[in-house]
C-alpha cells in the first residue's frame, strides 16, 4: 500500500519528492520544505485514499548531515487501511518549515513537541511555544549534543498574558479599553484529584461557565525518549510500564512488537495469544479505572467500589502472572519473562466468567439510566466525527463519535481476525456516549480472551534466535557456546540492522505507536512514542468552551487523560 502511495506522489510531484531506502516492507517518501504542505493536503483530499488521520508528526536529529534534522509525518487512511510516512531534511541553519494545522487541527500539539525538543520552527504556527517542557528551557533536549544529564528548574509559573486581562480572541485589555474585564481565571490544577495527574488548565471564566481553557501540560515529563538512547533494547522495557501505567501490559506489548519488526522475527503463537490475553485484561482494568474515576468525581460513589474491586482481581492475576501489579515489566523482545503459571488460565477463565461481568451489569444498573447521570454527560463535551478524526482521537473518544476505527480489525495483529468480536461506537461523541462505549468494549474483551484461552496452542515461550533470546541458565552453566552466547548478549545486546519501523497496536486509549530508527548498535537511535491522550487533550478548548466547571470535570475523566502516557 505504501509502496503504491509512494508512486502516485512521484507521478503527481515528480520534482518535490523522492524515494526514501525501503526497510521492512514500510516505503518512506522525502518531500521537499516547500512542497510539504502541498503533498500533505493532495493525501488527505485524495478520493482514492484519503489520509484523513495524522498519527504523528516528529522530529529526528543526524549531526553531520547536511541536512541535520528530519520531520516525519507518519499519515493513516481508514479507507484503504493503509500507513505512509513522509519525511523532510532541514539544515540546522534554517530548521524551518510550513505549518500542517491548516490541514489537522491535531498538528498543533505535535508541531509545538517537535519545537520544543529539536528547535524546528513551524511557519504559520498559531501557538508555537513549548510544551514538554518549561518556557525557562534552555536549548532543545532531543538534539543528540544535549547532555542527557543535564537537569534545567523553572523559577517563575507559565504566564498566558490573562493576567494582565489579555485573553486570545477577546480584543483589548484594561491598559487598552480602561474598563475591568468581565471574566476572571481560574488555574485548576495540576495538584487537583479529578485531574487524574499532573495536568494544569488555565480556565477563563464568566461566573462559571467557561470561556476558554488552555489544558498546560509537562509536569510528568520524564525524557522517555531521551532515556531509551542510552539504554539497550530491552532495557526499555521497564520505562514502558509508566507510559500508561493504568494499563502497562499493553504498553510492554506495543513496544516489543516495535522491536521484532524492527529485527524481522515474528513470536511463537503461544507468546502471540498470551499477550492477547494480558492486553484485554489490561484494557478492562484501564476502562474500570476510566469509569470508576470519573463516576466519583461527579459524585457517585458506589459504583466505585465495584469497579476497583474488580482491577483488585485482575491485578492479583498479574501479579501471579510476573510478581508485579502495577509496573510489569512481562514481555521480553523475542517472547515472555515467564510462562502461565499452573492452573493461572482456570483462575482467569473463573474471573472472566463470574467477577468481572457481575461488576459490569452491577455499575450499569446503578447508572446507565440514573438520571442525574444522564443529565450530566449527555451532550457534554461532545465532538462530531469529523472533528474528532481532525484532532487525531482514537480509541474509545473516537469511536464514541461514531468512527469505528480499532487497529484489532483495520490492521489485525496477533490472530485478532480469528477472534469473534465487535467494535462498539456511539452517535454523539458526548461524555455519556465514551461511557457507554467503554463499558461495551469491556465485555468485548471478555469474550477474547475467552476464545483466547481455549485456542491457547502450546509452544515455547521466546524465539530460537541466538540475536535475541537468551539461553537456558542450564545450558549456560555446561555448555561453552551456550555461556559465549549469553555473554554476548548482556554485554553487546541486542543489534538489529539499520532501518526504521513504525508500528501500532489498539491501547486502551487508542492508537498506540512506536517509530524506531536503528544504526545498528545495541542503542536505539531515536525512539518517538506516539501516546493516544496527546492528541485527544489537545482538543479539550472545543470540548469545554460554553461549558460549566463541573462540566470540564465530567469531560477530562470522559477522556481518560493519563498524565505518564501524555507527558512520556
Amino acid at each position: 500500500m505504501a509502496d503504491q502511495v509512494a508512486q502516485t506522489l512521484l507521478e503527481k510531484f515528480p520534482e518535490a519528492v523522492s524515494l526514501a531506502p525501503d526497510f521492512r516492507e514500510e516505503a518512506a517518501v522525502y518531500v521537499t520544505r516547500e512542497s510539504i504542505v502541498q503533498v500533505l493536503r493532495f493525501l488527505y483530499s485524495n478520493p482514492d485514499e484519503e489520509y484523513t488521520l495524522l498519527e504523528d508528526i516528529c522530529g529526528a536529529d543526524y549531526p553531520g548531515r547536511e541536512n541535520r534534522f528530519e520531520v516525519v509525518y507518519h499519515l493513516y487512511s481508514l479507507k484503504t487501511g493503509g500507513h505512509v510516512r513522509l519525511k523532510v531534511g532541514l539544515t540546522e541553519e534554517d530548521p524551518t518549515l510550513p505549518t500542517a494545522t491548516g490541514i489537522w487541527k491535531g498538528a498543533d500539539w505535535f508541531e509545538r513537541e517537535a519545537f520544543d525538543q529539536y528547535g524546528i520552527r513551524f511557519e504559520g504556527h498559531p501557538n508555537l511555544r513549548r510544551i514538554l517542557n518549561h518556557e525557562e528551557f534552555v536549548g532543545h533536549p532531543l538534539r543528540k549534543d544535549y547532555p542527557i544529564k543535564k537537569r534545567q528548574k523553572l523559577t517563575q509559573p507559565t504566564n498566558l498574558g490573562w493576567e494582565e486581562g489579555q485573553a486570545r480572541g477577546n480584543g483589548g485589555g484594561p491598559e487598552e479599553t480602561g474598563e475591568l474585564p468581565d471574566w476572571m481565571i481560574l488555574n485548576i490544577g495540576p495538584a487537583h484529584p479529578t485531574m487524574h495527574g499532573t495536568l494544569r488548565i488555565l480556565a477563563r471564566l464568566a461566573g462559571e461557565t467557561i470561556l476558554e481553557a488552555d489544558p498546560e501540560i509537562g509536569y510528568l515529563h520524564r525524557g522517555f525518549e531521551k532515556g531509551s538512547e542510552a539504554l539497550m533494547y530491552q532495557q526499555v522495557i521497564p520505562l514502558t510500564d509508566r507510559l500508561n501505567y493504568v494499563s502497562a501490559m499493553m504498553n510492554n506489548v506495543g513496544y516489543c512488537r516495535a522491536v521484532e519488526k524492527l529485527l524481522g522475527i515474528e513470536v511463537p503463537k503461544r507468546v502471540q495469544y498470551i499477550r492477547v490475553i494480558v492486553s484485554e485484561l489490561s484494557r478492562i482494568i484501564d476502562h474500570f479505572v476510566c469509569i470508576a474515576a470519573n463516576l466519583v468525581d461527579i459524585g457517585a460513589l458506589t459504583p466505585y467500589w465495584y469497579c476497583f474491586r474488580e482491577r483488585e482481581n485482575v491485578y492479583e492475576l498479574i501479579e501471579a502472572l510476573c510478581g508485579a501489579r502495577l509496573t510489569t515489566s512481562y514481555t521480553r523482545i523475542g517472547g515472555l519473562a515467564h510462562d502461565l503459571p499452573e492452573g493461572w488460565a482456570d483462575r482467569c477463565r473463573s474471573y472472566i466468567r463470574e467477577r468481572i461481568p457481575r461488576a459490569i451489569d452491577e455499575t450499569e444498573t446503578l447508572i446507565t439510566k440514573n438520571r442525574i447521570f444522564v443529565d450530566r454527560t449527555m451532550g457534554v463535551g461532545a465532538i462530531s466525527a469529523n472533528d474528532a478524526l481532525n484532532w487525531g482521537f482514537t480509541g474509545p473518544c473516537l469511536r464514541a463519535s461514531g468512527v469505528p476505527f480499532d487497529v484489532r480489525k483495520s490492521n489485525p495483529y496477533y490472530d485478532y481476525d480469528k477472534f469473534d468480536f465487535e467494535i462498539p461506537v456511539g452517535s454523539n461523541g458526548d461524555t455519556y456516549d465514551r461511557y457507554l462505549v467503554r463499558m461495551e468494549e469491556m465485555r468485548q474483551s471478555l469474550s477474547i480472551i475467552e476464545q483466547a484461552l481455549d485456542g491457547l496452542p502450546e509452544g515455547p515461550i521466546s524465539v530460537e534466535d541466538r540475536r535475541v533470546t537468551l539461553p537456558e541458565k542450564d545450558a549456560v552453566y555446561s555448555k561453552f557456546g551456550s555461556l559465549v552466547q549469553h555473554i554476548k548478549l548482556i554485554v553487546d545486546g541486542i543489534l538489529p540492522p539499520e532501518g526504521e519501523i513504525y508500528s501500532v497496536t489498539e491501547a486502551a486509549n487508542g492508537v498506540l505507536g512506536f517509530y524506531i530508527v536503528s544504526d545498528g548498535t545495541k542503542n536505539p537511535y531515536r525512539i518517538k512514542v506516539r501516546p493516544p491522550c496527546f492528541a485527544i487533550y489537545q482538543a479539550l478548548p472545543q470540548l469545554t468552551e460554553g461549558n460549566m466547571i463541573a462540566d470540564l470535570i465530567a469531560i477530562i475523566g470522559s477522556l481518560n487523560i493519563i498524565a505518564g502516557e501524555l507527558d512520556r
